[in-house]
């Protein structure tokens, strides 16, 4: 994408973010419609399945990708982390791990924090 030299690397950066179009409700999308719900052209998604392990989109028939919701998600992450947020292929990687390591303790402490704070019945008050 060709930038007018006169903006400044704020304003280069806000042309670069682009209104994605909400995800419909559907159970598996094609690597044209991911194309289109994250603004990312087919052949950078198939680069980028072999760069993000976490990415894997089932193939079938004359391996047609079909991608899940949950993937069009870490699409637009990805997308996000390397078009908007600089990151390099490497440090988008290292941020989703980072990203699912943190993910990974909370839900242990919360689940932690759960068996520690079970209610106690109270007694019934006499007077």
């Amino acid at each position: 994408m060709n930038l007018p030299s006169e903006l400044s690397p704020v304003e280069a950066k806000s042309v670069l973010r682009v209104n994605l179009p909400p995800i419909p409700a559907k159970r598996y999308f094609t690597i044209g419609e991911v194309g289109d719900l994250c603004a990312v052209k087919p052949h950078v998604l198939r680069y980028w399945e072999q760069e993000f392990n976490q990415l894997k989109p089932q193939k079938r028939r004359g391996n047609r990708r079909y991608y899940q919701h949950h993937e069009v998600v870490l699409i637009r992450r990805i997308r996000d982390l390397l078009y908007n947020d600089g990151f390099t292929i490497h440090g988008a990687k290292n941020r989703l791990e980072e990203l699912d390591s943190q993910w990974q303790i909370r839900s242990e402490l919360e689940a932690l924090l759960s068996l520690l704070t079970v209610p106690v019945k109270q007694s019934p008050q006499s007077n």
